[in-house]
């Protein structure tokens, strides 16, 4: 294993579950066959209460303006147990969720410890493209694309993302980059009639067959968690594509009835449902045997990709979702 790795994949097929999974695998005492889910390391990182396996991914900012590592780490230990209580599934972070420069702090401060119980510590950063860039911040961000470049012997750490491009180069350059396929679908239906899974489903308003959903899930099945549910963002996508293809009348109002000031969480999760929808229009697509128009939608994904980068910053949504409905409405 590299020192530095990068997981990559499409949002809900499973990369931070098999970064856990590599994390047991390295940590796991046993004889034989690893991970052997036997010995008290493998039972505690299952549990992911293994002292040498910290996993971090996007949180709300915490009410204290400096919180300190041990703030953050129990922070980040409450959002785990919840995970775990909830049987692992969990949908997409919310837009106004991200991975701050105290997190970042605290990430490097637990590198540098000594490894608790077993002979290595394992580090997880899920999401790592939510890592927020903060003025003043250098020596935290340096300090981290050390860690990343030169990480202590015993210490392994794995990012996951399911935008890599929006990772900064200085990041891209240090890990070693692995793309996770999607799910087939014998896999995709075993995770769906897993009970805990159905149970956490029929809560959502989702197509009631199983090839229908798998079919939605088109091998990322966590995608199903989110935005997929026709909620709000999910219909204000399907709006907005219907007004892609109407008058210029039609898409200045749709871009228009986005709010202007404080949705960048709304907006976030407004683009993470376009992204949904366009799969599903590229599925259509192939199955009706309709190139152009699988070409098409595939070809929008990337402006909403591209809208997604814009998204991090000071956010405007009105003019950038003005902007990708207007360079759709070109395709």
């Amino acid at each position: 294993m590299p020192g530095s790795l990068l997981i990559a994949g499409r949002r809900g097929i499973g990369k931070q579950r098999l970064a856990l999974w590599l994390g047991q695998l390295l940590l796991c005492t046993g004889e034989g066959e690893r991970p052997c889910g036997k010995c008290p390391s493998c039972r505690y990182s299952a549990e992911l209460v293994h002292p040498d396996l910290r996993w971090f991914f996007p949180r709300p900012r915490l009410a204290s303006p400096d919180p300190t590592a041990q703030e953050i780490l129990d922070d980040q230990a409450d959002a785990v147990r919840a995970r775990v209580a909830d049987f692992g599934l969990y949908p997409p972070p919310s837009g106004t969720d991200a991975i701050f420069v105290a997190t970042v702090r605290a990430l490097v401060q637990f590198a540098a410890y000594s490894p608790s119980i077993a002979r290595r510590k394992v580090i997880v950063v899920g999401d790592a493209e939510r890592m927020v860039p903060q003025e003043g911040a250098d020596q935290a961000a340096n300090a981290f694309l050390k860690l990343l470049e030169e990480p202590p012997a015993d210490t392994t750490i794995i990012l996951t993302s399911s935008e890599p491009g929006s990772l900064l180069p200085t990041i891209r350059s240090r890990v070693v980059f692995v793309r996770v396929a999607p799910l087939p679908d014998p896999s995709v239906a075993e995770f769906l009639n897993d009970p805990h899974v159905s149970k956490a489903l029929s809560q959502l308003d989702l197509p009631p067959s199983e090839n229908e959903r798998i079919a939605l899930a088109a091998g990322a099945p966590g995608t199903l968690l989110g935005v997929t549910a026709s909620g709000e963002a999910m219909k204000t996508a399907r709006s907005m594509l219907d007004a892609v293809a109407g008058s210029r009348a039609d898409r200045i109002r749709a871009a228009f009835a986005l709010s202007s000031a404080g949705a960048r969480g709304g907006f976030s999760e407004l683009l993470d449902a376009l992204t949904v929808a366009l799969h599903a229009r590229i599925r259509d697509a192939s199955t009706s045997g309709e190139a152009s128009a699988g070409e098409r939608a595939g070809r929008a994904i990337d402006l909403v990709e591209g809208a997604k980068l814009r998204a991090n910053g000071n956010v405007n949504p009105q003019l950038i979702a003005s902007a990708m409905i207007r360079a759709m409405s070109d395709l």
